[in-house]
């Protein structure tokens, strides 16, 4: 392992692959540490790997539809230094259903601004597209074990289509692909290492100790931990000026097969985002059929102080709770007697918008909050952060004057300003994993 090093990327998901890989084909040298056995095992591994346009700010949207466009060419994206199997996008489209809390009116107005295109469907049209679909009304979330959770309703929604929605097939796949491009570019990688210690000295350089007795020193850090994030940030003396906070999150996504005639021969049913009931949906091939939750506030939320102390395994009550859920929505989904499923720990921002930004320790970056909805984002996140980086490292100040990012495959405009660490709570923010 090299003593010294340009930059240290610490964590090996997909959102720190990707900044390993952006910063060594801009010739940094890059060291990716990880305290597991290899690329996306953490929470990466756990992510649903929804690819949806649906975000409450332009920002976050606007990335949102630039790394489509990388996900869609992944080969490419990758430089084609892939070698072995790659990810592969599906595009089955998603079906965002209506709810005060995400009107559509500032949805569809942000789709027309960047680009997206879309579909408007009234309660008849959602029936008809999703058969057997309920079209029912029932907001807000009702436990599953209540009798209003069961209540008939006389009022219907409709929906917004993205029919250029989809998602990643294997999202550890995706991390590792991102790993493998990295190294083709220089960076090396570090596993089962755990950082214990890190200080920077008075000549602006970081000291990282790790478990292995070894101290590697660097003029950057970026942090790209996951659901670790906050304890690297308390043990570089990091984060006094965060306006937005970070925590742990432990999450269920559960694995079930998909309705009768929900897919059409070789094609896929959509996607479907339920915030009316708190639940989301995607379709798998094969057969199969996800389900994830949204947060709704009848539902407790696991916050976690140590991500290793979470529970790994899969639990009947959160089983129940989002799979009732998904049923109510889709009568003929089989509810199986046994829960088959994932459980994982999220790096949750408390308005679920991410923190990608500079900090009040020069060279210390970080890339937070990403968990649960910012799989999508990884490719441009990679981009953003290098651009960052290579900015503010040669003298910008972007606290003041924020760094905009511009899609080369879209042309949009993203002010990283929106991802900082010191911004305004984001109000619009619907306080759920679509963000």
């Amino acid at each position: 392992m090299p003593r010294s090093t340009d930059a240290i990327v610490v964590g090996a998901g997909v959102i720190g692959n990707s900044i390993a890989y952006e910063l060594a084909a801009r010739g940094y040298e890059v060291l990716v540490l990880d305290k597991e056995g290899g690329s996306g095992f953490g929470s990466t591994s756990a992510s649903s790997a929804v690819i949806r346009y649906n975000y409450s700010t332009y920002d976050g949207m606007a990335a949102a539809w630039e790394a489509a466009h990388c996900w869609k060419s992944w080969r490419e994206h990758l430089d084609d230094s892939a070698r072995g199997p790659i990810a592969q996008f599906h595009e089955c489209g998603m079906v965002f259903l209506d709810v005060d809390l995400a009107p559509r009116e500032r949805t569809v107005r942000l789709f027309d601004k960047i680009g997206v295109r879309y579909e408007l469907w009234d309660s008849k049209t959602l029936g008809d597209r999703i058969p057997g679909i309920d079209v029912g009304s029932y907001y807000p979330p009702k436990p599953v074990d209540s009798e209003e959770f069961y209540a008939d309703t006389h009022t219907s929604l409709g929906a917004v289509f993205t029919p250029e929605a989809g998602f990643v097939d294997d999202p550890q796949l995706a991390a590792a692909n991102l790993g493998a491009a990295a190294a083709a570019k220089g960076a090396i990688h570090s596993f089962r290492t755990t950082v214990i210690g890190i200080e920077q000295h008075a000549s602006r350089q970081w000291a990282l100790r790790l478990d292995n007795g070894d101290t590697v020193e660097t003029s950057v850090v970026v942090n790209a931990a996951g659901p670790w994030s906050n304890a690297l940030n308390a043990m570089a003396g990091v984060g006094s000026d965060f306006t937005v906070t970070v925590r742990p999150l432990r999450q269920e996504v559960h694995h079930v097969s998909a309705p009768k005639g929900y897919n059409h021969h070789a094609r896929l049913g959509p996607m479907i985002a339920d915030l009316d009931l708190g639940t989301y949906m995607r379709p798998e091939h094969g057969g199969g059929f996800l389900i994830g939750g949204t947060e709704p506030e009848c539902d407790p939320l696991e916050w976690i102080d140590d991500p290793d102390t979470a529970n790994p395994n899969r639990t009947a009550a959160r089983f129940q709770a989002q799979v009732l859920r998904a049923a109510r929505r889709l009568p003929h989904l089989p509810v199986p007697s046994q829960p088959k499923g994932i459980a994982g720990v999220y790096d949750a921002a408390s308005d679920w918008t991410p923190i990608y930004d500079k900090t009040d320790r020069p060279g210390y970056y970080v890339a937070m909050g990403t968990s649960g909805n910012q799989f999508k984002n990884a490719p441009v996140v990679g981009r953003m952060l290098a651009t960052l980086i290579e900015k503010v490292e040669a003298g910008h100040d972007h606290d003041l004057d924020p760094v905009v990012y511009t899609g080369p495959h879209t042309g949009v405009q993203i002010h990283l300003g929106s991802f900082s660490r010191r911004r305004e709570f984001n109000t619009e923010s619907t306080g759920t994993v679509l963000g």
